[in-house]
């Protein structure tokens, strides 16, 4: 069974992202974590039941990771087109203990399992060969904490808890029979729409929010 890790704002500068979920949601999240095997920073916020909401940004102080990012972040044009059509919500991770399988059989949607941090390994990630989101963002990105899920004690909790996470896509029909397949724990809804384009609702301090 797949179930919801975190969502992912992916931006075209992490201080974009983080303008943009104070615009959304009134909440100032402070800085998370460098990936330096990845060249990638990101904020992390708590959204309630071991779920947490990312913000990530190629580091322009990062290495060269010497093969394809996550999340799509080494085309830069791309980024930037879906930020500027308010695709900024752009995608979810999806944790797995059985992240071979689920490649196994899905290799041309999630790409190949890559041991992360390289030098020593915590987490296995799924990632595919040209570094794109899968589906262009409709699947989920796959995590396999390799039995230590995420501490929640290291990600700010600001009081901001998902109530709900809502997907448009073209062809509702095919993402359905999908996530059914794989088996998602509580999967987005799914309605009918022009392009992939998520919106979360978020209850924070100061009311209901809609993240996008």
């Amino acid at each position: 069974m797949l179930k919801l890790d975190h969502l992912t704002v992916i931006a075209p500068t992490l201080i974009e992202g983080a303008l943009h979920v104070r615009h959304c949601l009134d909440l100032d999240v402070p800085f998370g974590t460098r990936h330096d095997y990845m060249g990638t920073h990101n904020h992390r916020l708590q959204l309630g039941n071991n779920v947490y909401l990312e913000s990530v940004a190629l580091d322009p102080d990062g290495a060269d990771p010497g093969r394809p990012r996550w999340f799509g972040l080494d085309n830069q044009e791309k980024v930037r087109s879906d930020w500027n059509e308010g695709r900024r919500l752009r995608g979810w991770v999806a944790s797995t203990d059985a992240i071979d399988f689920v490649i196994s059989t899905r290799r041309a949607i999630f790409g190949d399992r890559v041991s992360l941090p390289t030098a020593n390994p915590t987490f296995y990630f799924a990632i595919p060969a040209d570094g794109s989101l899968p589906h262009d963002g409709a699947a989920p990105s796959l995590i396999d904490h390799r039995g230590d899920p995420t501490s929640m004690a290291s990600i700010p909790d600001l009081g901001a808890r998902l109530r709900s996470l809502t997907l448009e896509h073209p062809d509702p029909a095919v993402i359905q029979a999908l996530y059914h397949e794989l088996c998602i724990d509580r999967p987005p809804a799914i309605i009918t729409g022009r392009t992939v384009r998520y919106r979360a609702q978020i209850e924070t301090p100061t009311g209901l929010k809609e993240l996008t």
